[in-house]
Order: structure tokens, then C-alpha cells, then sequence
């Protein structure tokens, strides 16, 4: 079944989010004699949670988005709001210690009260609700990592206990109940904070995609196709920093599935479920005008690497396995960036870059880390000290030996612009690709993205990233390019959706 997707967002697939409309943009005027305090690059929960913070306090602020509010990950999570991460407790506290673990605790924690206080501070209806989360072993393995990590999230000091129903019609060993979790509708909310922070004088300008940045003096200059706009302070929320960055070599980009499923006996989960597999697979309710939903997700994999049909099928097994499904109204698909040790990296990029803020690496927690550090950049900036800014500073990373040399030699990657080279005659080679079906193809001794429409229509594209020169491969889920390497996806005539890359692939003219 197919829905009409009101707020878009980076793929082909609908979300159940998307039947709302989210925009809150205006058009990019001549800000060359504008100087903001904070330019802020995204304009999902991590930009504008950051926004809404710093201009309470008096700064002024701009949110530069590259498309549309929400229009990546924030647009199509399954908004489940935690006090426990996928990096869990018991990892955590082995690689960093036990106060390192109650900090994460506590910044989740603060998470959930922070999303609450914005909403009804600004009257919000984003169908916040409060929920128990429930996790489950099926197996003796399981259930022995379940224990451990039980009692490492009791010294985490999360408020967590054994109890004896999972809540959903699977079979189970053991489970255990997080108290105090929540879930909203993430899109409503965004919408929310970007009124209330236009409200406050903020401004907020979609499709204006920051192609570069540079310094004048010590002023940050964020350019765009339309303008330059210059603050004093410069803010990624795009998650992950783009162009070429140590973050690079820190963060692997991963895809995560989902599926909206409409059931026959109404038998829908009342909190928040997660089982132990790996991947494990999540699982809530959400009415969407007045039609509740299974919300059921799971199945990642890398970016560019697995199969999303095969990723698709199989969680729709689990679901006709568990449920009497009537209707699979909603598959769609995300993106997630995965820390070399777990733990997101937010606050200032580094020393030598000066007043740039930076927040990536949130695993599968997007909605509880993205408001941690809209708090945490919003302190940084007003000189307030984060209790957290240890934990998850960028600094920890220490930059391998060679990375300079390794930065410069794949910055200037060669992109190849075969403007009148092939004909109409030249698309017999591509006769065998079937309508609504994309490949990386040789032709000629060139490598060639190659897209035939449901109309048999050829699109030639560089495939080769314009990030770090790796090769892209097509997404037939999402109708996408997508870089395994780092995550840079591009749509069907090169335009970059999301990830590192600010330039677009090529495309490859064909003479009539």
C-alpha cells in the first residue's frame, strides 16, 4: 500500500513519519552583512534541539538545511526514546570505567526529561508518551549476557527489574524491564522546536546544502548555491561532518530496516521490546491518524554492503511468525554512523579548528544522543560545563600516523566528465538492465552507474564517491547510490542525500 509522502526525506521508501508535513523553511536572502553568533549546519533533532537552547539564551542563531526539516535519519527512526544504549552498559563500563557508564546513564536520563520539557514548554503535540522498555533473552548464551548486563546497568543506576512477560507473543528465557523509557512522533516534534525557535528570531532555511566552509579571520563562512552566510560559531548536525575528516576512519555508516504492519486482532505491543539478537530487532506501537501501527525494525547491515530485499523479507517473517498480520502498509530504511568504541563523539571538532562543533557516531540511539548534544553544544558555546564533555569529547580520538598524507591524497580524487561521449546508439549495451533497476557496469574500459526508469529511460552517472573515490552501489530499496566506504548516498541524478560528500556525482550526457 502506498502513502502520500507530505514531508520528504533521503530515499524512495515512505516512513510513517512522512504523512505529516514538517517544513518550516523560508528562502535564503543576502546575508553577506549578517554575522551570526552560531551557524548551524542540519536541520533534524540534533540541530535543531541545539537552535532551540542557544537562542533561548539570547544568541542568534541560523539553521542552514540541505533539503527539507528531517529529511535524514530524524525522519525515519522508530523514535524510541532510552535509557540504555546499543553500545550497553557492560561495555561501556569495561571500556571506560564505572563513572564513565553512570555518566551515559545520566545523559540519556537527561534526554528524556529534555524532550518532555520542550514539548510542554512549548506546547508540542508530538503524541509523547511515557513507556516501560522491555529486553528478552531466547537462548542460554542470551540469557547470560542479559544477567551481566542487568547488573551493570543497576550500577549505571538505571532503574531496571526482572519481570516475567515480555509482552509479545515470543518465547523467552528471561526478561528484564526498563523503567521510565518514552517514545514521541519525531517529526511533530521537530516541527515543533523550529517554529518555537522562529518564534524566538531564529532563522531557518531549507535547501540551502552548505557546499563548503572556510574562515575569514575568525569568522566561519558556510557556503551555499545561493549565499554565504558567516557566524562566529560553526555546528554540524549533519551526522557526521562532511568532506574529508578523522571521523572518517572512527565511523562506519550502517543501514537499519523497519516496517509499519497493521494487524488483524489488534494484539499491538503496549511498550517498547527488543530482543537479544544480533542484530536484534525493536519493536512499539504509533497510531498514525487514528490506524495504530506495528512499528518492527532490525535487520541492519552496512551502508552499500547487504541486500535490503532480503533485510525486508526477513523481518516481514518475523512479524507473519509472531502476528496475524492484515497489511504491511510501511517498509522504509535509515542510516546510522557506529564509533569505533561505541560511544558518540560531540563537542568541539578540535583545538586547531576553532569554535566547530561537531556530533557523530550515535550507533542506533539518534533521538536520546541527538538531544544530548543539541544540551551539550549549546553549553560548549555558552561556556557552560558539560558533566558529559569528557566522556564523549572528539578528542579522544587520536589521529593516525600518515592521516595528513592519507587526507591529501584522497581529497583530489580524478572525476572523470564523459560530456558527449556516448549516444543514444551506446544504450543497446544497457538493453538487459530491467526497468527500475540500477548497476555499477563497465563499459568501454570506464565504470559506469548506470539507472534504466519503469519508462526504460538511461541515466549515466561518475560512480565513483566524491567524498574519498570509492565506488558507489545502488540501493534498489531506497533508489539510491550509496558509498560502503563512508556512507555518502546520492539520489538517481547525483545529488547528494546524506553523508560526508558535498559535491554530486557527475552525470554523463547522452547525444540524441
Amino acid at each position: 500500500m502506498n502513502f502520500e509522502a507530505k514531508n520528504p526525506r533521503d530515499g524512495q521508501t515512505t516512513s510513517v513519519w512522512q504523512t505529516f508535513q514538517a517544513s518550516a523553511g523560508e528562502e535564503l536572502p543576502d546575508f553577506s552583512s549578517v554575522v551570526y553568533d552560531v551557524v548551524i549546519v542540519g536541520a533534524g533533532i540534533t540541530g535543531l534541539t541545539t537552535a532551540i537552547l542557544l537562542q533561548e539564551k539570547g544568541k542568534k542563531c541560523i539553521v542552514l538545511e540541505g533539503h527539507s526539516l528531517g529529511f535524514g535519519t530524524t525522519g525515519a527512526t522508530t523514535a524510541h526514546i532510552n535509557t540504555f544504549y546499543d553500545t550497553n552498559y557492560s561495555q561501556i563500563e569495561k571500556d571506560f570505567g564505572e563513572e564513565a557508564s553512570k555518566l551515559a546513564a545520566d545523559a540519556a536520563k537527561e534526554s528524556i526529561d529534555l524532550v518532555q520539557g520542550l514539548a510542554t514548554r512549548y506546547g508540542i503535540d508530538c503524541d509523547f508518551a511515557c513507556k516501560d522498555g522491555i529486553v528478552y533473552s531466547e537462548t542460554d548464551k542470551e540469557t547470560k549476557e542479559l544477567l551481566s548486563e542487568l547488573e551493570a546497568t543497576r550500577r549505571a543506576g538505571v532503574d531496571v527489574v526482572e519481570v516475567r512477560d515480555n509482552e509479545v507473543p515470543v518465547g523467552f528465557e528471561f526478561a528484564v524491564l526498563y523503567k521510565d523509557q518514552a517514545e514521541f512522533h519525531p517529526l511533530k516534534y521537530c516541527a515543533g522546536l523550529a517554529r518555537a525557535f522562529k518564534d524566538l528570531g531564529g532563522v531557518i532555511v531549507e535547501n540551502a546544502f552548505v557546499r563548503n566552509t572556510s574562515k575569514d579571520g575568525e569568522i566561519h563562512v558556510a557556503e551555499t548555491d545561493q549565499a554565504a552566510v558567516r557566524g562566529h560559531n560553526l555546528v554540524y548536525a549533519t551526522h557526521i561532518p562532511p568532506g574529508v575528516t578523522i571521523f572518517d576512519t572512527e565511523c562506519a555508516p550502517y543501514r537499519s530496516y523497519v516496517l509499519g504492519v497493521k494487524l488483524k486482532n489488534g494484539d499491538y505491543p503496549k511498550n517498547l521490546v527488543y530482543d537479544m539478537k544480533d542484530p536484534y530487532h525493536y519493536l512499539r506501537t504509533h497510531v498514525i491518524e487514528g490506524q495504530p501501527y506495528l512499528i518492527l525494525g532490525g535487520e541492519d547491515h552496512k551502508t552499500g554492503h547487504g541486500n535490503p530485499q532480503e533485510s525486508f523479507d526477513a523481518l516481514e517473517a518475523f512479524a507473519r511468525k509472531y502476528y496475524y498480520v492484515e497489511s504491511v502498509d510501511y517498509k522504509w530504511s535509515s542510516q546510522y554512523y557506529l564509533s569505533v568504541d561505541g560511544l558518540p563523539y560531540i563537542g568541539e571538532m578540535s583545538a586547531s579548528d576553532g569554535h566547530v562543533y561537531v556530533a557523530t557516531g550515535y550507533n542506533g540511539n539518534g533521538m536520546v544522543l541527538g538531544t544530548v548534544a543539541g544540551k551539550m553544544i549549546s553549553d560548549a558555546i555558552t561556556g557552560v560545563e558539560s558533566p558529559y564533555q569528557s566522556l564523549f569529547n572528539p578528542s579522544r580520538i587520536k589521529p593516525v600516523a600518515g592521516f595528513q598524507e592519507f587526507v591529501k591524497e584522497n581529497a583530489d580524487v580524478a572525476y572523470h566528465f564523459f560530456a558527449d561521449r556516448f549516444g543514444t546508439e551506446d544504450l543497446e549495451t544497457f538493453k538487459e538492465l530491467a526497468p527500475g533497476e540500477g548497476n555499477v557496469v563497465e563499459y568501454q574500459g570506464e565504470k559506469l552507474a548506470v539507472y534504466k526508469d519503469e519508462q526504460g529511460k538511461v541515466t549515466l552517472l561518475t560512480p565513483t564517491c566524491t567524498h574519498m573515490g570509492c565506488m558507489v552501489a545502488f540501493n534498489p530499496a531506497e533508489k539510491s547510490w550509496d558509498c560502503p566506504c563512508h556512507g555518502g548516498r546520492y539520489d538517481l541524478e547525483g545529488q547528494v542525500l546524506c553523508g560526508p560528500p558535498r559535491k554530486n556525482l557527475k552525470q554523463i550526457l547522452i547525444r540524441g
